[in-house]
């Protein structure tokens, strides 16, 4: 097994008392061109995989595969998605909808009544000390769209995505190509969302086991990972 850990990230971490690596697998830069994200993960996780393994794999590389990935400049935002924009609580670890490109493709993905509606939960939820409404309302279509980050490889430090469509479906054809369980996740530093699973995958366990993001979020090209129990 060649696969370390990636850099400033844990190997292993604890699971209701059992023990769990993470192996990051490192692909070639995904790009629009690869138009099957199970082929990608068929030619580099499927040769280290052991019984009971889980894969995981990025949402974003999904979308770049789906053609949902685009360059900022081709996005043109309405009003409506710079003025709300504007109102977004920045992350360190992330833009999210705080850049009128990403709200303008949450825009597209809702609905405006949808997003409004969110607006304005958030914002009275804020009043009241409540953070995070604005997601629940908005959904995970609008959780997973990716805002473009200066850490970002290139050239996807200056484009932003879309979350992956029928990530159920992904998972299952991802599953049938690696004979392994595959979880779609949408993870960074803040949290992870579980957006598509193959038969039989326990999201809350995988939600828990890539809790501190070990795929990183930045230049480490590493966007599929592998859950394998190691101590019991």
């Amino acid at each position: 097994m060649d696969l370390e850990p990636n850099k400033g990230k844990n190997l292993a971490i604890s699971v209701d008392g059992k023990i769990y690596a993470r192996y990051p697998v490192k692909t070639k830069l995904i790009t629009p061109e690869d138009k099957d994200i199970s082929e990608i993960a068929e030619q580099y996780a499927k040769k280290y995989l052991e019984n009971e393994d889980i894969v995981f794999i990025s949402e974003k590389a999904v979308a770049v595969t789906q053609g949902r990935s685009y360059p900022l400049n081709e996005i043109k935002p309405s009003k409506l998605a710079v003025f709300l924009s504007g109102k977004v609580t920045k992350t360190p670890v992330g833009i999210g909808l705080g850049s009128p490109q990403t709200m303008q493709l949450a825009i597209e993905e809702v609905g405006v009544l949808r997003i409004l509606l969110a607006s304005f939960i958030g914002a009275v939820g804020k009043l009241f000390g409540v953070r995070g409404l604005f997601y629940i309302v908005a959904g995970d279509k609008a959780r997973s769209i990716d805002g473009a980050v200066e850490y970002a490889i290139p050239p996807y430090n200056n484009y932003v995505s879309k979350g992956p469509v029928n990530p159920d479906d992904v998972a299952r054809k991802v599953s049938q190509k690696l004979n392994a369980k595959v979880a779609i996740v949408d993870a960074n530093d803040l949290g992870v969302n579980i957006l598509g699973a193959s038969e039989g995958v326990d999201k809350k366990f995988v939600a828990r086991a890539i809790k501190d993001n070990p795929l990183g979020q930045t230049d480490e090209c590493t966007p599929i990972g592998i859950i394998r129990k190691i101590s019991t």
